[in-house]
């Protein structure tokens, strides 16, 4: 079961990039200029300081070791063995306090430390697992009761192909082609009712934008293209 929720090429793909991770000019751009973006709208709604958080799906560490420096004692995991590397390398370059890294699946971690954190972040990764849902259950059983877990990925909609796929990868170039696949898209509505059936209860939502003229991100209530979902586990 641990490693089944887990699609090969999806691990290829980034593990092929891994070394690429904290280069702002890489493939990686758009996450360096969007993560203090998520960061400050995630710290807003659950504290981080002294919190015990989890971040799923971390790649190469971008958001965990942002989670670090704002006072979090951070937990991030993937199975891309190279992405966690360069994550590990990059906390101890740059001497990031309270963050470690584990190769384990989210419903790995579930069975083994339930109810273990008081933040739980899976940001941009729904939309490469055969089984979101799956990963969804994971979180809320990891989270404590009363906890906050955030989500963030693609609404499967006509904006969406034509923005994240053919403008964001054919267009702009922002990502590497082949980066997303439309029918792993999620639906706001989707993700909501995954929500609901792990006992997650929405509090927020916000959609991230970007101008190509400007090349600036910024969050606003609409959700049609990339949005992120806050969550607390009901008590």
């Amino acid at each position: 079961m641990s490693n089944t929720n887990v699609d090969p090429a999806e691990l290829a793909k980034f593990s092929e990039l891994a070394h690429r991770w904290w280069d702002v000019n890489s493939e990686f751009r758009p996450l360096h200029q969007i993560n203090p973006l998520r960061l400050e709208w995630i710290n807003a709604l659950a504290s981080l300081k002294q919190r015990q958080v989890l971040d799923v799906g971390c790649g190469g560490g971008i958001l965990s070791d942002a989670m670090a420096r704002a006072g979090a004692h951070v937990t991030g995991i993937d199975l891309a063995t190279k992405s966690l590397k360069v994550a590990q390398l990059h906390a101890l370059e740059t001497q990031t306090p309270n963050v470690t890294y584990r190769e384990v699946s989210a419903e790995a971690l579930a069975a083994e430390a339930p109810a273990q954190f008081d933040v739980v972040t899976c940001m941009e990764m729904l939309e490469h697992v055969p089984d979101p849902a799956s990963i969804v259950k994971a979180c809320a059983t990891l989270v404590k009761p009363g906890g906050w877990v955030f989500f963030s990925t693609l609404n499967r909609n006509p904006k969406s192909f034509l923005f994240a796929i053919l403008g964001a990868e054919y267009v702009l170039n922002l990502l590497p082609k082949g980066t997303h696949e439309y029918a792993k898209f999620i639906r706001p509505s989707e993700l909501a009712a995954y929500c609901r059936s792990a006992g997650l209860v929405l509090q927020a939502t916000k959609g991230l934008q970007y101008n190509p003229i400007t090349r600036r991100y910024w969050l606003d209530g609409n959700t049609s293209v990339n949005y992120m979902i806050a969550t607390q586990r009901a008590l």
